[in-house]
């Protein structure tokens, strides 16, 4: 919590570049954290955002498809299947990076904000799969039985049953994912080209000092993780206790 708690303290320091010296307390870096100085930041900042956020999608929807085909049906090759998925998350960063944009370059694909996407959606998919993977096979397969014996099509029965309950597990696979791109750096780095995401920014302006503003953002996505967090957490016990009055 000290690197966190020094990252909030210091989001108030009124420096102009530098945030290496503590130069006194200001609000004025919360209020405008997107100045002219310091826009390239913010720049930074919404590229991260908005790669996480492709990535997220992506990697969610062709995941959550990927788990259920796994646990549900049996094919050529499942085994296999399942290692490949798996791999990612037990290869080194350094080795996914170098090798996706050795790839990469061979296919003569310009290293831009495709390529981010790209690589962040291939490592994001292994963890969708293994989270939505063990939710797909705790599910009881009599409730989708029971809706089939009401006449419920194939989509109903999907949208109706089998969605909601997956919800939990398919949301908690896309929080991670978003969580393992908006931070990543070693894979980025390797296939990003020009295009500077937060993370790389942080990496850049380490020499000179990080700007307040830089600090800024960071507090507030953490604020931001906290609170849902906090919600999940207080909506979850609330819902137990439903369950247990009811029980």
């Amino acid at each position: 919590m000290i690197p966190i708690g020094y990252t909030f303290v210091y989001s108030f320091n009124d420096s102009l570049k530098s945030n290496i010296t503590w130069r006194g307390f200001t609000f004025d870096k919360w209020l405008n954290v997107c100045n002219v100085q310091n826009g390239a930041v913010c720049q930074a900042f919404g590229n991260s955002l908005f790669i996480g956020a492709v990535a997220t999608v992506v990697a969610t929807t062709l995941g959550t498809m990927i788990a259920i085909a796994i646990v549900r049906y049996r094919f050529k090759f499942r085994s296999q299947t399942s290692l490949l998925l798996f791999l990612p998350m037990a290869t080194p960063e350094v080795v996914l990076g170098a090798g996706l944009a050795a790839q990469f370059l061979s296919l003569g694909v310009p290293k831009d904000m495709l390529t981010i996407i790209l690589a962040h959606t291939m490592f994001c998919i292994s963890f969708v799969v293994v989270t939505v993977k063990a939710r797909v096979a705790s599910l009881d397969p009599a409730l989708e039985e029971a809706g089939r014996d009401l006449y419920g099509s194939a989509w109903q029965v999907f949208a109706r049953i089998t969605f909601p309950l997956l919800l939990p597990g398919i949301l908690a696979a896309a929080l991670l994912s978003f969580a393992l791109s908006f931070d990543d750096f070693i894979i980025t780095n390797f296939n990003s080209g020009a295009v500077t995401t937060f993370p790389k920014y942080i990496y850049i302006s380490a020499a000179r000092g990080i700007p307040a503003e830089a600090n800024v953002l960071a507090s507030a996505v953490f604020i931001l993780a906290l609170v849902v967090v906090v919600t999940v957490q207080v909506s979850g016990a609330a819902k137990a206790r439903r369950l247990a009055k009811l029980s």
